[in-house]
C-alpha cells in the first residue's frame, strides 16, 4: 500500500470520520479525493511524533516542526482534524489507542520507529506550582514576549490583543478595535478626572484611549517586560505621561486603590479556576464604593475539559490557561461581593477578529518568520485559525461582564440601557511606528 494511503487512514483514525482531505507523502504518493484540501507529510518524523503522542499534541508538534504542512485552505483542514475539535472535548482514549496501533504498523513499514523526538523549541517548559507569581510570569513571557514587531504585524497598528467589536460586518479591524475600546469606556461610565486601573494592560491601547478620549488618569499593569516597554513609549509619544502610568506589576501587588473603575480584558483566562473568586475579590478591594468592573473573558461550554497533557494550546500557546463557563465566571464575580449588571456575549466578534489576524499573518508570512522564527509563526497560524473555527461553531465564547461595587444598595446605574448608546468610534491609529 502506498504511504499516502496509510497516512490517510491514520488521519481518519485521528478524526473519527472520513475526513474530506487529500494526503501527499514524502515519497510522492497521494491519496484522497481530487480537489480536497491537501495535507503534506514531509517526513517520517511526523509518524514518530504521532507514535509517542497519538492525539492533537503529536499532530501539533509535527506541524510546528514542519514535518506536516497544509496546502490551500487551512480552515478546511482544521475543521476535519482534532486540533479544531479536541481543544474543547475530552480525549477519546479508544480512538487514541486505535491511532497508536495504526501508527505503529505504518511506522514499522516505513522505518519511522525510534525514541521520542524532542519537542520543537517553541513548546513551553514551565516549572513550579501552578499560578504562583513566578510561574505566572514565566507563562506570560512564553506567550507575550515574542517580539513587539511580530505582534504589530499580526494585530495591526491598534496593538489590541483581544476580541474586537464590529459595528458592521465589513468594518476594518482598526475600526472594530476602536469601537471595542470605546464600548469598554462607556460601560465603565468613565469621566474626566476618574482613576482607571487596567489589569493586564498589554501594549497600553485601552489606557491610552481612556486618557485621550475620556480624560481619566489611568494605571496599566502587565507582567510582560516587552509589553510594558512599548506601552510606555506609546504613552510618551502621545504626550500622556502625566495621566497614564504603565507598571510591570502583578495585579496581586497593586496596593494604591481605590480606583473609580477597573478593566480586565483577556487577562482572567490566566488566573485559574481555583483562583477566580480570589482574583475578583482583589479587584473588588481596589474599587471605591460605586465603582465598576468590566471583566472581558473567553469561556467554554460546561462539561469535561481536555487534558492539559494532550492539549496543543496548553503546551504551545497559553501554558496554564484555564477557560471556564460563563456561569462560573459570573458566580466568582458575585461571590467577591459585586453586583453583576450586564453580560454581553461577543462570540461572533472574536471569530471575525481572529480571521483578520490570520490574514495579517499569512499576508506578511516571510516577515513574520524573520521576526519570530518559522516555528513560532506556525504556532500562531495554527492556533488562531483553530480558535476562529471554535468561536464560529460555538464551542468557545467570549463575554463582557459588567459589575459594580454597590454603595449601600446604590448602583449608580440608570433605569434604562440608553447609556450604552454607541458613539462614533475614534481614530485609533498608533502614533508610534516601529
Amino acid at each position: 500500500m502506498p504511504v499516502a494511503d496509510e497516512l490517510l487512514d491514520l488521519v481518519r483514525d485521528l478524526t473519527g470520520a472520513d475526513a474530506p482531505l487529500r494526503v501527499r507523502a514524502w515519497d510522492g504518493s497521494e491519496a484522497g479525493p481530487e480537489g480536497a484540501p491537501t495535507v503534506v507529510v514531509r517526513s517520517p518524523d511526523a509518524l514518530r511524533r504521532l507514535l509517542w503522542a497519538p492525539n492533537e499534541l503529536g499532530l501539533g508538534r509535527a506541524f510546528v516542526a514542519g514535518d506536516i504542512d497544509v496546502e490551500d485552505d487551512l480552515y478546511a483542514v482544521l475543521a476535519a482534524t482534532p486540533l479544531a475539535a479536541d481543544t474543547v472535548a475530552p480525549p477519546d482514549r479508544a480512538r487514541n489507542l486505535r491511532t497508536a496501533l495504526r501508527a505503529v504498523r505504518t511506522a514499522a513499514r516505513v522505518g519511522a520507529f525510534g525514541r521520542p523526538l524532542p519537542p520543537p523549541p517553541e513548546e513551553a517548559r514551565l516549572r513550579g506550582r501552578l499560578h504562583t507569581k513566578s510561574r505566572d510570569a514565566a507563562a506570560i513571557a512564553h506567550h507575550y514576549d515574542v517580539g513587539n514587531d511580530f505582534y504589530r504585524l499580526v494585530l495591526g497598528p491598534s496593538l489590541v490583543y483581544s476580541c474586537a467589536y464590529f459595528p458592521r460586518p465589513d468594518a476594518t479591524l482598526e475600526e472594530a478595535q476602536a469601537a471595542k475600546l470605546d464600548l469598554v469606556c462607556r460601560k465603565l461610565a468613565l469621566e474626566p478626572g476618574m482613576r482607571l486601573l487596567d489589569v493586564g494592560c498589554g501594549w497600553g491601547s485601552l489606557v491610552l484611549h481612556a486618557a485621550r478620549e475620556y480624560g481619566v488618569r489611568a494605571v496599566g499593569v502587565t507582567i510582560s517586560e516587552e509589553q510594558a516597554a512599548l506601552a510606555r513609549r506609546r504613552v510618551a509619544d502621545a504626550a500622556l505621561s502625566d495621566r497614564v502610568e504603565i507598571r510591570v506589576q502583578d495585579y496581586r501587588d497593586v496596593t494604591d486603590g481605590p480606583f473609580d473603575a477597573v478593566s480586565s480584558i483577556g487577562m482572567a483566562e490566566h488566573v485559574g479556576r481555583a483562583n477566580l473568586t480570589t482574583y475578583a475579590g482583589r479587584l473588588y478591594s481596589l474599587l471605591r464604593p460605586g465603582g465598576r468592573l468590566l471583566n472581558h473573558m473567553i469561556s467554554r461550554r460546561p462539561g469535561p475539559q481536555p487534558s492539559p497533557r494532550t492539549s496543543f494550546l496548553w503546551h504551545y500557546v497559553f501554558p496554564d490557561g484555564d477557560l471556564q463557563p460563563i456561569g462560573l465566571q459570573v458566580g466568582a464575580v458575585e461571590e467577591a461581593g459585586f453586583e453583576v449588571r450586564d453580560v454581553e456575549a461577543l462570540r461572533e466578534h472574536y471569530a471575525l477578529t481572529l480571521r483578520h489576524w490570520v490574514a495579517n499573518l499569512e499576508g506578511e508570512w516571510d516577515r513574520a518568520v524573520a521576526l519570530a522564527g518559522e516555528g513560532r509563526a506556525r504556532v500562531w497560524r495554527l492556533y488562531m485559525a483553530g480558535a476562529a473555527l471554535g468561536f464560529e461553531a460555538g464551542r468557545i465564547g467570549v463575554n463582557q461582564t459588567l459589575a459594580v461595587r454597590q454603595d449601600d444598595g446604590r448602583s449608580g446605574f440608570p433605569l434604562t440601557r440608553g447609556w450604552l448608546a454607541a458613539r462614533r468610534p475614534v481614530d485609533l491609529r498608533d502614533p508610534v511606528r516601529t
